[in-house]
């Protein structure tokens, strides 16, 4: 009887030790793993985000037959809002309601595309891979130029996904139509800033660091000569701070899908790094997110900041006369 107890009790030692192994090695293997999936979702991403923005305002100079001139009066190849989101079937940035994923905002790239058939040549794409054709006239050329829009949407079992919204051409018919489709899950937060000269010196200006709205608070304190609403729409894209942007940084906590930590969590994570936390954190909402605050079901992933700036390779206005690039008015 002695002997069947020592058996039994090293038996459920041996029992115990190898369970406690196995929940440890689940555990370093689900970490492992999440972190793994964060990083290659985030770095897809990034990447996306970045050949879209390289290509903001491109024009296809090579080209004789298309009429791809970016006229003074187009619109603008960036725009933002702050803590926003869309609808996947509005045009373009229209009808946006605040965001529920922790402020976030929305960026809207524009650029032409190249090829003079009804799908393109493949060479232009838009952010869900779509690509771009030529615009079909000179009158509608600000109309045809491709749309690359990212935003923060929950889906239906709350998780938060970082979307493309694009514009796209049925090619049987020719008609127009709004899609989106997800990139990645598990974006808790998505924000942009937009680098600036707000001198608009071209002899050592001062840059700086904007917000969307701070960028339209300084659009609304622009002159604006014209009677109609139309004159001066027109007379805004002429002289948008939009135009004066040539840097984007964009920064996004991404998270993973398991619930793999058993820490204390009490980090807080600054976006945009400490420095900007302490002056515009309190202001900029979404750039600062404390763990205390994420909802309970999420509290215990894996999570990391990513940050990229990128720096727009296309800035001008095709001056038709000398056929070269000028800064905007």
């Amino acid at each position: 009887m002695v002997e069947l107890m020592v058996s039994l009790t090293l038996g459920l030692l041996v029992l115990l030790v190898a369970t406690t192994l196995l929940f440890t090695t689940r555990a370093s293997f689900s970490l492992q793993t999440d972190h793994s999936d964060i990083q290659e979702s985030a770095s897809f991403a990034i990447d996306n985000i970045a050949r879209s923005l390289r290509q903001a305002g491109y024009v296809n100079l090579d080209s004789s037959s298309s009429p791809q001139i970016t006229a003074a009066t187009s619109s603008a190849d960036i725009v933002g809002l702050d803590a926003s989101t869309l609808s996947a079937t509005n045009s373009d940035i229209a009808g946006a309601v605040q965001s529920k994923t922790n402020f976030s905002d929305v960026l809207a790239i524009r650029f032409f595309g190249a090829g003079n058939s009804i799908s393109g040549d493949g060479t232009v794409t838009n952010c869900a891979g779509f690509p771009i054709p030529a615009p079909i006239s000179s009158d509608t050329a600000d109309e045809d130029r491709g749309w690359s829009i990212y935003y923060v949407v929950e889906n239906a079992n709350k998780e938060p996904e970082l979307f493309c919204k694009y514009q796209s051409i049925n090619s049987k018919n020719g008609n127009m139509s709004w899609s989106a489709q997800a990139i990645i899950k598990g974006v808790e937060s998505f924000q942009v800033l937009y680098g600036i000269d707000i001198s608009r010196s071209d002899l050592g200006g001062v840059k700086k660091f904007l917000t969307a709205s701070e960028i339209n608070a300084l659009d609304l304190g622009l002159d604006l000569v014209g009677d109609t609403a139309t004159e001066r729409k027109i007379d805004l894209n002429r002289k948008t701070f939009w135009k004066k942007v040539t840097e984007v940084r964009v920064a996004m906590l991404v998270s993973g899908e398991e619930r793999t930590r058993n820490d204390s969590l009490v980090n807080t994570y600054h976006l945009f790094g400490d420095d900007y936390a302490a002056i515009a954190g309190n202001v900029d909402k979404g750039t600062t997110i404390k763990e205390s605050d994420i909802p309970t079901e999420r509290r215990n992933r894996l999570r990391r900041v990513y940050i990229t700036t990128v720096l727009l390779r296309n800035n001008c206005i095709v001056d038709l006369v000398r056929g070269i690039c000028s800064a905007p008015a």
